[in-house]
This record gives C-alpha cells, structure tokens and sequence, in this order.
C-alpha cells in the first residue's frame, strides 16, 4: 500500500496532483491525516484523509509520500506516525518521497545521506548528507525528491514511473498533458 501523509498547512498541489496522478494509474494510496481526518492545506483548502493518523498500521509499506508546504511540513517532522512509517519504509526498501519543504524530514533522519536529492530553495541545510541535484525531480534508488509546486505533475508522474513502470507513466504524461 501506498501512504501519503497530510497535516495542516501542507501544500495542497504537492499532495492533490501527485495523488490524482497515482490512482488514475490504478495505485491504491491512502491518506493520512495527521491529527484527525479533515485536514487544512496552507492555502485554506480542507480535504478530507481516508484515515487518522492513529489508525496507520503498515508495517511493509510500498512507498511513502510526504507532501511539502508550511508548517504541515514542520507537523509532518513532529509525528511519531510518520516516523514510525519512514522506518518502516526504510527497513522495507520501500520507496519514500517528498517534495519542497519536506524532504527536510527526510534529511534530518539519515535517509538522505549518499543520495542525490532536491528541496524548496532554503531548506538544503536539513538535506545531511546529500548531494544537492540541479534537477527538478530526483529518483536516487528508493527515494524520491521534488523541488516544489511547481513540479508537482513531474513528481507525481516519477512516483507513477517507480510503482507502475516508465510506460505508464509515460501514458499518463500524454494523457493529461493532451500531447
């Protein structure tokens, strides 16, 4: 199964496009509110998450999705679910991903170091370990890195790619992009 972690003032393009991308591509994800269901994006939209964080129980997840954005990126740090799902991950060889502010959670715990990644500008200090890529979006191995909102669509259409293969992902692409 497929987690993405939701807390209020995440970014909600970073959370909503991504999660669009995944289940048009038939990935079953499921969101986790961090602090209860109906949770607050930083731009004043509500979305409602398909569990509280005090259900989460996975302890093989598939991948990992930490959307970016102030301060649900800072709630997303303090959470012990949210920890417990990153080692879980990890301990897995699940993929992880996060983009903007958040892979400074990422960062902060280890799971950056020898790997190539990107953030939202002013947050590469929280990348211990990392190489900083001139990329927008970074697959290195298990995880996978996004500059901000404005590459959403991009981020969302790598998650596709690492779940579903390049050619759905690449399906996908022509589909919403009209080509």
């Amino acid at each position: 199964m497929v987690y993405m972690f939701l807390a209020n003032g995440f970014e909600e393009i970073e959370a909503l496009c991504p999660l669009d991308l995944l289940r048009r591509a038939e990935v079953q994800v499921t969101t986790v509110g961090i602090g209860g269901e109906s949770i607050t994006g930083a731009h004043g939209i509500t979305v409602q998450a398909d569990i509280p964080d005090t259900m989460y129980r996975d302890s093989k997840p598939d991948m990992v999705i930490l959307p970016g954005g102030m301060p649900g990126t800072k709630h997303l740090d303090a959470s012990t679910t949210v920890e417990s799902a990153l080692r879980a991950a990890s301990r897995n060889n699940a993929f992880i991903a996060a983009i903007c502010a958040a892979p400074m959670v990422l960062g902060k715990r280890g799971y950056l170091a020898g790997k190539r990644a990107i953030c939202f500008p002013g947050f590469e200090e929280y990348l211990e370990g990392a190489t900083l890529a001139d990329e927008r979006v970074v697959t290195d191995g298990k995880i996978i890195t996004g500059a901000g909102m404005g590459v959403a669509l991009e981020f969302g259409l790598a998650l596709v790619s690492a779940l579903k293969g390049k050619d759905t992902a690449d399906e996908l692409r022509r589909a919403v992009l009209a080509d």
